[in-house]
């Protein structure tokens, strides 16, 4: 039962719902095998990590044809619950550990996701331009922003500017003390009630 996603975006389709509980069964079965997801984590599954993933929805909606690339996507998030939520833009995932990826690319292919890739690769390898780079605590925003800075295409289709969106929770004054790209920081505890959310935030990085 997906009651908490359903809470949050009741303008799901039947197929985006069947998709989004087959993906929550799949983490289950794979995490089994191989620990992608803490121990800790995989009991909440939805909440911390699907409802998370999804909470860029509330700051964009991304248009159609928009490239989106996520950079140290780990088990396929933020990516995967995303691309199902907007199946008109085109999604590339890349973490450098393999096993990682093989898993990813397992999960893309038992849900038939058309508009995801995934691939083994480090940043700087990818060639070529996106609308947004998508992280999730990868490392500190502003290394981060160094990796992916030239990654950013320059023409501009969405309701907000190309560049980073950021999962990050915690305080982040001092990681952004010297930061000097200009940013907006979204509180998911606006848009989700849950505890879990209190301190978690959304960083808008634009080029």
């Amino acid at each position: 039962m997906l009651n908490l996603i359903e809470k949050y975006f009741p303008e799901l389709t039947e197929h985006q719902k069947s998709l989004l509980s087959a993906l929550e069964k799949l983490y289950v079965d794979w995490n089994a095998k191989i620990n992608i997801i803490s121990r800790k984590d995989i009991m909440h599954f939805q909440e911390r990590h699907l409802l998370h993933s999804l909470s860029i929805a509330k700051v964009i909606q991304f248009k159609q044809g928009t490239k989106i690339l996520d950079v140290g996507t780990g088990g396929g998030l933020p990516g995967i619950p995303l691309s199902i939520l907007f199946p008109d833009s085109s999604f590339v995932l890349i973490d450098s550990i393999g096993k990682k990826i093989k898993i990813v690319n397992a999960i893309i292919e038992e849900l038939k996701l058309p508009n995801v890739k995934a691939y083994q690769s480090r940043v700087e390898e990818i060639d070529q331009p996106f609308d947004f780079v998508l992280g999730r605590a990868v490392t500190s925003l502003p290394v981060f922003s160094d990796w992916v800075k030239n990654k950013i295409k320059k023409s501009e289709i969405n309701s907000i500017a190309n560049g980073i969106l950021y999962l990050k929770g915690g305080d982040l004054n001092d990681e952004l003390l010297d930061f000097k790209s200009p940013y907006d920081v979204y509180q998911i505890k606006d848009y989700f009630q849950e505890e879990y959310f209190e301190t978690k935030k959304i960083i808008h990085v634009k080029f």
